[in-house]
């Protein structure tokens, strides 16, 4: 099994552990602050995604990462959650800029994700990772998470991983 890593951020790091979580192909995620070099050294919620690139592929992340956040929403907590793609070497970053290009089509207005070095990680504290899927139920799963599950089924139903959603007691029926 091959597998590749990437760093996400862009929302709260419980919503994207919640859905990159969800995903076929999906090795481990480590949920914490992301930083990298230039302006942008200063810590940021984010996640990073090991998986298997025969099984879903670093677009199909990069397009599911931009709609399951506010990709293009300019405010005031970007410092907290940075809207970004962390890579870890050249080729990465090269061929996450030909993705974000490609896919500013999906989207009315400019999408703000930036490709940036991975320079840093910090882990959460670990009750407060796996934070879906240890309670589904809580009200901010239900508020903020359960939503982007089911855009996640409506919009990238081949890459969901329904077997894990069903095993945790997540409603699949409503897609």
């Amino acid at each position: 099994m091959t597998t590749s890593k990437v760093g996400l951020g862009g929302g709260c790091h419980w919503c994207t552990e919640g859905v990159f979580a969800s995903l076929n192909g999906i090795v481990k995620i480590n949920q914490g602050w992301i930083s990298s070099t230039g302006t942008n050294t200063q810590f940021s919620e984010a996640i990073e995604v090991y998986f298997e690139p025969n099984v879903i592929s670093l677009v199909d992340l990069i397009s599911i990462h931009l709609h399951t956040h506010a990709c293009t929403a300019v405010h005031s907590m970007r410092n907290k959650y940075r809207s970004a793609i962390y890579t870890y070497s050249v080729e990465q970053a090269e061929k996450s800029n030909d993705i974000l290009r490609e896919l500013q089509s999906d989207f009315d207005e400019k999408v703000i994700t930036k490709v940036l070095p991975f320079q840093d990680f910090k882990a959460n504290k670990v009750a407060l990772t796996d934070y879906l899927y240890s309670a589904p139920s809580r009200p901010f799963c239900q508020r903020y998470i359960h939503p982007k599950l089911q855009l996640l089924m409506q919009r990238f139903n081949k890459h969901v991983n329904y077997e894990k959603l069903v095993t945790a007691g997540i409603d699949v029926t409503s897609n």
